[in-house]
């Protein structure tokens, strides 16, 4: 009664009335006369009232940053103030949680979360608010010892708990990271919401959210723990909350956080969120494209709509928003290039992927984006080996996608042994081919000039040893010349053996044909198609040996 105005007040209320108590306060009478008053609803329940009948007769406590919050609110509701006694509960936990929980963060967090249970009169006291302040104030502090900062011995009647102390040798501040998933969704928005407003840096926000949601919606990460929100629908708006509260800024973003972002978009795929929502997901994405991995951009299906095993849509989207980005440089194009290139030989075994789908994504990135298109030529070749009922046509479509002089030689050299490319890409491939191997031999040759003048220290040359030099040099010509000579008559050859194979076909298909009229426009189409004349170009090759 000396500390507590309201004890004081039900007490002497009850000596002069036994009627009762208004509000949620009610006296029973028992059988052995004793009289008892029970407080309804009181913030802790009994083991908080305990701990104050304990600090009012003197009795010494472990305090925490929960149990500190829980006894602010008891103290408030039992009206234990400095006008009905000196140094009361309300002033002493008012001083714990200013010296030795809100210059913490995690303690500040664990305080917050603590106010849940008591969410109303937490509220009315402020003590919700100064927690929040202090998360974000603690959060936007480049200090990092203001993380786990604890402050001097307080005196007093309180002592800390010996888990706080340890608590204090932790050095992660990824872990008050996880202690922001453990909060309600309510509260915890509040405390995005606050975080947002305040001077603090995107990337915090967004791996709070990227925690938050990996704590409660399963299959964001195989770390994703059972969520206390049963159902799809909850999960569903959570996950929009949670994708629409996500900061455009991207300049402080990681590689881990690019994979949690795909891991939302998986989720908000499959609970179906809505269009807006992905849309602004996928932006997101798009904008820090170059720092997603292969298997990140081989997002299943999960439509029935889509034939495909992968979700190639998904990809051009993904890539489209990245295009759009003015500020892109050319070293993250040429990652995104190689990376899209990857993606291509994934899905090109795909049987079920139209040339059109293939053709699309393919065409897509700019031509700075490739510096060799050897990537992109492996992918159209498994495409093709995969898809061998495609027509002529659409082979030479997907393959007008591939600059034979950006193959490298080794490329060069399998293409133009790749039975199942078109005519025409084979000898464009040939004639690069001949270039290539002209450059290396040239650039091998000056470099063996180059060599063999350090070697003779860089003497003089005399009029003798310049004569000399041209003649070396039209002898080291005239044997590129020779080699491409030999080379090409060998490609000659082998296109050679090919046409005689198709004038043999065409032969004894004229011999099917039972008709003369049918027979001439099928040779000539035949031939037209192929771009050559057979006779002719036999004729003229013999005549050349």
């Amino acid at each position: 009664m000396s500390k507590s105005r309201r004890l004081h007040q039900l007490i002497t209320e009850h000596e002069q009335s036994n009627e009762k108590r208004k509000h949620h306060e009610q006296e029973e009478e028992e059988e052995n006369g004793d009289t008892y008053i029970r407080l309804e609803n009181f913030p802790g329940g009994s083991e908080i009232f305990e701990m104050v009948v304990k600090i009012c007769y003197g009795v010494k406590v472990d305090l925490s940053a929960s149990t500190a919050v829980l006894l602010r609110c008891a103290a408030e509701e039992l009206e234990m103030t400095e006008e009905h006694s000196p140094d009361n509960l309300v002033s002493k936990t008012e001083r714990f949680l200013s010296q030795s929980v809100f210059n913490s963060i995690r303690e500040s967090i664990k305080a917050l979360k603590a106010c849940e249970s008591v969410s109303l009169i937490a509220k009315s006291i402020g003590i919700t608010e100064k927690c929040i302040e202090s998360i974000v104030f603690r959060a936007s502090s480049a200090d990092p010892s203001l993380f786990f900062g604890w402050p001097i011995n307080n005196g007093g009647i309180f002592a800390v708990d010996t888990k706080l102390k340890k608590q204090r040798k932790d050095s992660k501040s990824e872990m008050w990271f996880e202690d922001v998933a453990e909060l309600s969704f309510p509260i915890f928005r509040r405390l995005i919401q606050a975080m947002k407003s305040g001077d603090l840096s995107p990337e915090i926000v967004e791996r709070s959210l990227i925690h938050y949601a990996k704590k409660h919606i399963p299959g964001i990460s195989s770390r994703s723990s059972s969520s206390t929100i049963a159902s799809e629908n909850q999960q569903r708006e959570l996950l929009e909350t949670i994708i629409s509260d996500l900061p455009l800024d991207n300049s402080s973003s990681i590689t881990a956080t690019t994979r949690s972002l795909f891991g939302l978009l998986r989720s908000a795929i499959i609970f179906n969120t809505s269009e807006d929502c992905r849309t602004l997901l996928e932006r997101k994405i798009g904008s820090q494209l170059e720092k997603a991995t292969l298997d990140d951009l081989l997002i299943p299906s999960y439509s029935y709509l889509n034939e495909t095993l992968y979700d190639v849509n998904l990809v051009e989207r993904l890539l489209r928003h990245f295009l759009e980005n003015a500020a892109v440089s050319s070293s993250s194009l040429t990652v995104v290039g190689k990376l899209i290139d990857g993606v291509l030989g994934e899905i090109a075994s795909d049987a079920n992927l139209k040339p059109e789908k293939f053709y699309n994504l393919a065409i897509l990135l700019p031509d700075q984006a490739r510096v060799y298109d050897d990537g992109l030529y492996r992918a159209i070749d498994i495409y093709l080996k995969v898809h061998p009922w495609i027509s002529e046509a659409e082979k030479e479509k997907i393959c007008s996608v591939m600059d034979s002089q950006k193959l490298t030689l080794e490329g060069c050299t399998h293409a133009a042994e790749n039975e199942r490319l078109p005519l025409r890409t084979v000898v464009q491939v040939l004639f690069f081919e001949q270039l290539q191997l002209r450059q290396e031999i040239a650039g091998t040759l000056l470099t063996f000039t180059a060599v063999t003048t350090e070697e003779d220290g860089g003497e003089t040359v005399g009029e003798g040893q310049v004569e000399f030099g041209r003649w070396e040099k039209t002898v080291r010509e005239n044997q590129v010349l020779r080699l491409d000579m030999d080379t090409m008559r060998t490609r000659v050859h082998q296109l050679e053996r090919e046409c005689s194979y198709l004038k043999k076909v065409i032969v004894k298909i004229h011999k099917e044909s039972s008709s003369e009229a049918k027979e001439r426009p099928r040779k000539w189409s035949l031939s037209r198609k192929l771009g050559c004349k057979f006779k002719t170009q036999v004729c003229d090759s013999l005549e050349a040996k």
